[in-house]
């Protein structure tokens, strides 16, 4: 499976004008961050995580050409904002996109995006198949993947397992239960916000802990606000195994 880092970035992660900080206004690429989405590509099929505000200049960017499926981890805004431009892919591939995503989170879609889900639809709006997911292994396109349910704060998120790789964004706690499901996975992705106390992500403290208890063979931090620091900065802080990933970041896991 290839999986490809579309962003890593959060709604405080992005360049912020007239910020002045030293992420900001890095020459580094790597500090330049978009809202956090992934690509995964296995057995021919192409699926995204989530859709954020910069989901279409994302999908031009990788040169995605064809996309089977989105599956969204929650619902706030910076995780769903860009699903309107799945329209494109409807277009070339005349074919509704399949959307997976817990009850909740769909019921916030269908405000978001309610003229898709119009019992008249306005020619041209997004087509989507919405499929609902609960706590437990689901298909998508004859790939099995088990959601990891996270609290961000109050609010319950799915991460995702697919094989070996475990993608997880929003967490702040995570049950012993939840934590078995990722245990053996050889590559594992956690949202490492700031180091500064946070009430609903996990700091870059809790991030290391977290991927310490699992010991994955290669831990990525994602989600990654300004806040935290320069990409080579911080790399050099984080123990072996574990670094910060960036947005065009491109990784192979065995499935």
């Amino acid at each position: 499976m290839k999986i490809t880092f579309l962003g890593t970035g959060t709604s405080q992660g992005v360049p912020v004008i007239g910020c002045g900080c030293a992420v900001c206004t890095s020459p580094d690429p790597k500090d330049n961050r978009l809202r956090s989405s992934a690509l995964l590509e296995i057995d021919n099929k192409t699926i995204v995580i989530d859709t954020g505000p910069d989901f279409r200049y994302q999908m031009l960017r990788a040169k995605v050409k064809l996309l089977d499926a989105v599956l969204f981890t929650h619902e706030h805004k910076d995780h769903i904002a860009g699903l309107d431009d799945i329209r494109a892919f409807n277009y070339h591939q005349q074919e509704a996109m399949n959307v997976y995503a817990h009850k909740r989170v769909q019921e916030s879609l269908m405000r978001e995006f309610y003229y898709a889900f119009a019992s008249v639809k306005y020619p041209g709006v997004p087509l989507i198949n919405l499929n609902e997911i609960k706590n437990e292994p689901f298909d998508v396109e004859g790939v099995t993947v088990t959601p990891i349910e996270v609290m961000h704060y109050k609010l319950p998120v799915f991460g995702f397992r697919i094989g070996d790789f475990t993608y997880i964004t929003d967490a702040k706690t995570v049950s012993p239960e939840e934590k078995e499901k990722i245990r053996g996975s050889k590559v594992l992705v956690i949202n490492a916000l700031q180091k500064e106390k946070h009430i609903s992500h996990f700091i870059l403290e809790e991030a290391i802990d977290f991927a310490k208890d699992i010991d994955a063979e290669r831990t990525y931090f994602t989600h990654i606000s300004h806040r935290l620091g320069r990409h080579f900065e911080i790399n050099k802080e984080l123990p072996p195994g574990i670094e910060l990933a960036y947005d065009g970041l491109v990784i192979e896991v065995d499935v």
